[in-house]
């Protein structure tokens, strides 16, 4: 259950500012169709964050206990600073509704935007930590949703009203306290 609520938490924090948030308040600005975008930020997220759950669990059952270990905890620090950067959205994002309409194009940029991006990323180290694929991932989707589909119905207004500094300043210190826990072996239950 932890890793639900760890994952669920640490991802609706990092969220919040990132370039996918910034592309549901776009979407939503430009095509005023909520449903579709977010079910098309719903099965994008499942897909990538499934295949990165499955890249975490395929990395504990083949990486060495002890290696992962310093991975992990590296990973989990770095994406502390990384969290610190403020994410663009580059306009060639949004250009391919003109094309598969407003439930595709969400589906192909969210996905595509996903791809390699700090939630992903963390999705993996999370699933690797936590032996709990399934629930990383499902805590992972739990917290894209939290922070993203509020920038669908609210847009432009909440970004301009909630302290992004902070928020992400939240979300920095909570990925570095995993990446400590794991170097000093928070995780030695689970053969870290």
């Amino acid at each position: 259950m932890e890793s639900l609520l760890v994952s669920t938490g640490v991802v609706a924090l990092a969220e919040v500012g990132d370039k996918t948030q910034l592309l549901a308040f776009i979407l939503a600005a430009r095509f005023k169709k909520p449903l579709p975008i977010i079910a098309g930020i719903l099965l994008a997220t499942l897909v990538n964050h499934g295949l990165a759950g499955a890249l975490g669990a395929w990395i504990t059952s083949t990486v060495d206990p002890k290696v992962l270990r310093w991975v992990l905890g590296l990973s989990f620090l770095a994406m502390a600073a990384w969290t610190l950067i403020p994410d663009k959205i580059e306009d060639e994002q949004t250009q391919a509704a003109r094309r598969f309409g407003v439930f595709g194009a969400t589906l192909i940029t969210f996905f595509l935007a996903e791809m390699g991006d700090k939630t992903q990323l963390a999705t993996v180290a999370m699933a690797a930590h936590y032996g709990t694929p399934l629930l990383v991932v499902i805590g992972t989707t739990a917290g894209m949703l939290i922070a993203d589909v509020p920038a669908v119905f609210i847009g432009e207004r909440l970004s301009s009203r909630v302290p992004m500094r902070l928020v992400h300043g939240v979300a920095a210190v909570i990925f570095a306290l995993l990446g400590l826990a794991t170097l000093l072996g928070a995780g030695a239950r689970l053969g870290f």
